[in-house]
Formats: C-alpha cells, sequence, structure tokens
C-alpha cells in the first residue's frame, strides 16, 4: 500500500523578472516499508523534492499525500535528517536526542521513554550524559536518527546523511542507519549523488532527469543481502552499479 504519493507535481520559483522551473509533471509512490534513494545530475532538484514531501514547499500544481491526506504544511508524519547532524555541542545527547520533543511540546513520560528506549537499543544508552565531542562520527549521526525517530513520524527524508564524514565512517554508518530505518519499520527517502550508496541501501533506486525534475528511469534492486556491507560484496552490486550510472551519465 502506498504511503506516499506525488501526482503530476510541478514547482516553479518566481521572481519579478524571471521564473525557473524546478520541477516537472512528477509521478511516484512510495509504499509503507520501502526504502527508497533519489539519484540524478547534480543541480536536478533532489532536495527540492524533498522540501516538497515534508511540506516545506507547496507544489505550483499538482498533489503530495501522505495516508492519503494532502501535504499542506509541515507535520509530524515526516522526520528529515540533514547532511549534518547538528547536535549541540553544549548539550548532552539525552538533552539533544529530548529538544526536539521539548520545543514542540510533546515531550512527556511516554515521548521520554522512547526517546531513550532506542538510544540504549542502539548502543547509546552508556553515552546518554556525553556530549557530541565525545562521540566518534557514526555515533553523533546515530543520536541524530534518534532526535529524529523520536517523533515516531511515518515517513523519513534523508537529505544527503552521510556526507559529511569520511569514506570508512560513511561504510559504518550507512549499516547503523539503515539498520534502525528497517527495525523500526521505516518508510524511507535518500537523496544521494552517491550511486554506490543508493545501490547499497535501496529497494529502489528513482533516477531524475536533469531540471526540470521528473522521474526518467525507476529500478527494483534485488541484491539478496542483509545489509548495505553486504550488498556492496555481492556481485550483482557492480551490475546494478553500472545500470544506475548509465542511467544518470546518459
Amino acid at each position: 500500500m502506498a504511503l506516499l504519493e506525488i501526482s503530476h507535481a510541478d514547482i516553479i520559483y518566481q521572481t519579478e523578472k524571471s521564473e525557473t522551473e524546478a520541477v516537472r509533471d512528477l509521478t511516484l509512490s512510495v509504499d509503507e516499508g520501502e526504502f527508497i534513494a533519489l539519484v540524478g545530475p547534480s543541480g536536478c532538484g533532489k532536495t527540492t523534492l524533498l522540501s516538497m514531501i515534508a511540506g516545506l514547499l507547496a507544489p505550483t500544481n499538482g498533489t503530495v499525500a501522505i495516508d492519503g491526506t494532502p501535504v499542506v504544511a509541515s507535520s509530524g508524519n515526516v522526520g528529515y535528517m540533514l547532511q549534518r547532524d547538528n547536535l549541540f555541542e553544549w548539550r548532552t545527547i539525552e538533552s539533544n536526542v529530548l529538544l526536539g520533543l521539548s520545543v514542540q511540546k510533546k515531550l512527556n513520560d511516554e515521548s521520554r521513554k522512547y526517546a531513550l528506549d532506542m538510544l540504549d537499543k542502539y548502543g547509546l544508552g552508556e553515552f546518554k550524559a556525553a556530549y557530541p565531542t565525545q562521540l566518534s562520527g557514526g555515533m553523533r549521526q546515530r543520536a541524530a536518527l534518534i532526535r529524529t525517530l523520536a517523533f515516531k513520524p511515518r515517513l523519513l527524508l534523508l537529505d544527503e546523511p552521510f556526507s559529511a564524514v569520511d569514506f570508512q565512517t560513511r561504510m559504518t554508518v550507512c549499516d547503523d542507519v539503515h539498520s534502525i530505518i528497517k527495525h523500526e519499520k521505516k518508510t524511507a527517502v535518500l537523496v544521494t549523488h552517491d550511486i554506490a550508496e543508493a545501490v547499497s541501501m535501496a529497494d529502489r533506486i528513482v533516477v531524475l532527469t536533469a531540471r526540470p525534475a521528473t522521474v526518467k528511469t525507476v529500478f527494483d534492486i534485488d541484491i539478496d543481502a542483509p545489509t548495505p556491507l553486504k550488498r556492496r560484496e555481492n556481485p550483482r552490486f557492480s551490475y546494478w552499479f553500472d545500470r544506475v550510472w548509465k542511467e544518470v551519465t546518459l
């Protein structure tokens, strides 16, 4: 069953002197529990598309709906994880994870327990009183993801969330994030410029055209492996990398 439905969406930026078409007649559905990756040429509008899904930017034409309800403004149904973890260095990990709930006046005994239980579940329980500078890059990303999941969003948006860490750390973080998302049974949409990352993580890869963005091709990735790292070791990984790379660059 589709959780996210985008139908014939356009986004046009207008100024007094000109207009820029960022997205054109884009139609896409994402089923509940799916992990989707969006790839395409640089500047094609991937992040603009995420902003539209999140309700931060309204489509000029067309519709965006979650669970059949039109997205008209930012809501608790969508969690957004950015390129950097944006943890406050002067706050403990526990305080960072609970901050968003507190600001939105959603912090209560139940939501606090849910967030802190996730810290325990995903290996950060003993670091609740630590500060971000005391954590590795991978641990910081885990904390940032748990902060996002604390709201219990139906849909999780990931905007190049691994680009701020080095390559070696990136491999571990991809595994960590993928594992948490799958264990929590979340639906996710990942934007990335890294085709290998997309192939290693996604159930489906959506290739976008150059701006104005529309759907060019959709690939169902059939690599039978439990983690992103194991996918990279699978013989079909190189096959799918080549297919997606050619579609993006041609």
